[in-house]
């Protein structure tokens, strides 16, 4: 029996032919099939059928060029594509494909030549991928890179280019050709080192960004750059490296702004700045400096050291708590203020300070919290002006129009009753009583009444400080003696009320330059206060220090105290914190006003300190050493005027029946021809029946004032016109001012002395033509 010994390796290779076309057939992401060599379809597998819609039974027997666009078939493609493969054994495309439904997909192509043993063309095969999804998110990114490429070439605010990893130019947007003035074609390809001025170029700093862009990812830096016309820009540069997925260094973008018209901004700024700084350095009348965040001091102008004496040498880094007083530190008073002010961001004030030679000095004080971009608060400015002279005034403003009309009123109504008593001691002294007791009383009531009218100078000059017009006498003099003439004088009170005085004044002479009068007046208030607010049998100390610049005179006691709520008040006007405490020993409320007034215009300071009531009190006077000029000499009085014989015709006008008869006695004592009437009315009857040379007219008079009676003697016809002479216990300049404008040649004041009578009638001979 023979044998077929190639059966075996046949039906294997028929085995392994069927498994491949099984394989491919059943492959469905390719369109795998077999064309002869005209392009016919001779196989399908379901990937075919998939892609292009297309059963085997449809498509087998059909040319290839079914599945290819009209333009593709126009300009013969597929036949093409055939050729290609023959003549080189594979072609590979990529390109639109149509479906059985018409629509298009983006396809991959392989043709292969299939060829036999022999070298014969047998026919093609050909692999077809669907790539639509690739190819429309490649279309995609494309297009959003196009976009992207459109928007940067079209920014004009910024220089957006591409430098290659050696730093040359591979783009040019509208910016950079604007910003640099050079067009694409004249710069890429263009080292980046053609921007930079020659001194950068010297030292290499295109090099060192590139250098440092590709170490770290990015370079920013600002400088001058050079324009293709030379000119400089101030440049805002950010260079970034670009690199591959795998790292390859790819290049570097490089993004660039003119900042030019920004730095010139901040240059002038900057100046401006400066001269604001020399501005505030330059002004004198305020302290104006800054503080850090915990109130240390930074800054210091030329008014600050004016002001409190520091230079900035002194006070730089050092505490503004410096300048408040010891009580305020103990209150802690800096601290709260950098509180309140962190908090509301500012804090007004009003305050004692303190200078670096320890005196003080009422200031008023802004605080204001300085914040940077972020609102994050980095310090304070500290703005302060010495109030010290005008605290006075505003301390009065408010009582000024008050004080007026009370001290003016007040002096008016006693005046009204001195009159009368001074001109009846004055008769009784001229025609002599005889009798020594009755002359002792005679005397007795001249002094009281002497007394009675400088008291009401006294309420005088209280009115004098409200206006503004009190003045000391300054010249040399020494403290020790204003001392000792002050407790002389306070000494009876001192005693009577059986208190102790311990007195310590230094032996070294202690000059300042003042008025000894206002002086003495000063410490015999404060001595009188004490023994007036002591209880019985207490301790009075005074006591002097000398100190750096000035001189600190201490009265202290052990009695009442004060009220915190009434430390500062009782330097007020007519304030008398417990009236009752002075048992029958009277006052109002003057003495306190008085004495800081003299001080403060001895350049000093007063203060009065007490832990409370029922602790004691303790009033401290701090006066410089040197104040003022010496005055100059006063001048001298004039001589008291003689007395003269005439007799004039005289009518005395006043409601007060017995000013105007004791008025009329001492005018009729001098030898003048007198009447009396007691009303307005009257004193026009009179007026036309006695002829009078001259009237002296009270002006307060009921239901027809002086005013009035002197308007109507004016419009009197067929006389001769008097010499009218106002007699009022109204004595301010507005009271002078106002007679004058309504007729009066003169006005005397109540009680009118001996002396103004005669100055009256010797300058009425001078009018009146009658002097001998």
């Amino acid at each position: 029996m023979s044998h077929d010994h190639t059966a075996g390796p046949r039906l294997s290779a028929h085995r392994e032919a069927l498994s491949y076309r099984l394989m491919v057939e059943s492959v469905r992401d390719y369109a795998i099939f077999m064309l002869d060599p005209r392009g016919i379809v001779m196989s399908w597998n379901e990937g075919a059928a998939a892609i292009t819609g297309y059963t085997p039974d449809e498509i087998i027997g059909s040319h290839f060029s079914r599945f290819y666009p009209k333009e593709a078939i126009e300009r013969g493609w597929p036949a093409h594509e055939l050729s290609r493969a023959a003549a080189d054994g594979r072609i590979e495309d990529e390109n639109w494909r149509v479906r059985k439904d018409g629509s298009l997909f983006w396809a991959n192509v392989v043709i292969t030549a299939l060829r036999d043993e022999r070298g014969e063309l047998i026919g093609y095969s050909k692999v077809t991928r669907d790539l639509t999804e690739r190819r429309q998110y490649e279309e995609s990114l494309r297009q959003s890179e196009e976009r992207f490429r459109m928007i940067v070439e079209d920014v004009a605010d910024y220089a957006i280019f591409m430098l290659d990893a050696e730093g040359f130019v591979t783009t040019w947007n509208t910016g950079a050709r604007q910003i640099t003035g050079y067009e694409p074609e004249e710069i890429l390809g263009s080292h980046l080192s053609r921007f930079y001025p020659p001194d950068a170029i010297q030292r290499a700093w295109p090099e060192h960004e590139l250098r440092i862009a590709r170490m770290e990812g990015r370079f920013e830096d600002e400088g001058w750059r050079i324009r293709k016309d030379g000119s400089r820009f101030w440049a805002n540069v950010v260079i970034t490296a670009m690199r591959a997925p795998d790292g390859t260094l790819l290049g570097f973008s490089k993004i660039t702004r003119d900042l030019t018209d920004k730095r010139r901004a901040e240059q002038a700024l900057a100046r401006s700045e400066e001269r604001f700084r020399l501005l505030v350095e330059g002004v004198r009348d305020y302290a104006i400096f800054m503080l850090d965040r915990n109130g240390f001091v930074t800054s210091w102008n030329a008014g600050a050291e004016r002001i409190s004496g520091w230079t900035s040498t002194q006070i730089l880094g050092k505490h503004f708590s410096h300048f408040y007083s010891s009580e305020d530190i103990a209150l802690h008073k800096p601290w709260k203020q950098i509180a309140e002010a962190r908090e509301s961001g500012r804090v007004t004030d009003e305050g004692w300070r303190a200078r670096n030679d320890g005196s003080l000095f009422w200031a008023g004080s802004v605080m204001t919290a300085l914040h940077d971009d972020e609102g994050r608060p980095y310090g304070f400015a500290h703005v302060m002006q010495d109030l010290t002279t005008r605290r006075h005034a505003e301390a009065l403003a408010d009582r000024a129009q008050r004080t007026h009309e009370f001290v003016a009123m007040l002096a008016h109504e006693l005046r009204n009753p001195l009159a009368p008593i001074r001109n009846a001691v004055e008769l009784m002294g001229r025609k002599g009583l005889g009798d020594p007791v009755l002359e002792a009383m005679r005397q007795t009531i001249d002094r009281q009444s002497a007394l009675l009218t400088r008291i009401i100078d006294e309420f005088l000059d209280v009115n004098r400080i409200a206006s503004g017009k009190f003045t000391v006498t300054k010249e040399p003099v020494e403290l020790a003696e204003i001392v000792s003439h002050a407790i002389e004088t306070a000494r009876p009170l001192i005693d009577a009320q059986g208190h102790r005085l311990t007195v310590d004044v230094p032996g070294a002479p202690l000059r300042l330059v003042g008025d000894a009068l206002r002086l003495t007046q000063v410490l015999v208030n404060l001595l009188n206060n004490a023994a007036k607010y002591t209880p019985r049998g207490g301790s009075i100390v005074l006591e002097v220090k000398r100190r750096r610049s000035d001189v600190e005179i201490s009265v202290k006691d052990d009695g009442r105290g004060i009220a915190a709520s009434d430390v500062e008040r009782i330097f007020d006007l007519f304030t008398q914190v417990d009236p009752e405490a002075l048992r029958g020993q009277g006052g109002l409320g003057v003495g306190l006003a008085l004495v800081r007034r003299i001080v403060e215009l001895h350049g000093g300071i007063v203060q009065a300190r007490s832990e409370g009531l029922g602790k004691g009190s303790e009033f401290i006077v701090h006066l410089p050493f040197t104040v003022g000029k010496p005055p100059t000499p006063l001048e001298a009085r004039p001589p008291e005027p003689e007395t003269y014989d005439n007799r004039f015709r005289v009518l005395v006008v006043d409601d007060n029946k017995d000013a105007a008869d004791s008025l009329q006695l001492l005018l009729e004592a001098i030898g003048q021809d007198v009447i009396t009437v007691y009303d307005g009315r009257a004193a026009l009857d009179a007026v036309e029946k006695f002829h009078p040379d001259i009237v002296m007219l009270d002006l307060g008079m009921p239901m027809m004032s002086g005013y009035d009676v002197a308007e109507g003697i004016r419009t009197l016809s067929g006389i001769r016109q008097p010499i009218l002479a106002a007699v009022t216990g109204w004595g301010q300049e507005t009271d002078r001012v106002r007679t004058r404008s309504a007729g009066f040649e003169y006005h005397l004041v109540k009680p009118v002395e001996l002396d103004a009578l005669r100055r009256l009638l010797e300058n009425a001979a001078d009018a009146l033509g009658r002097r001998p």
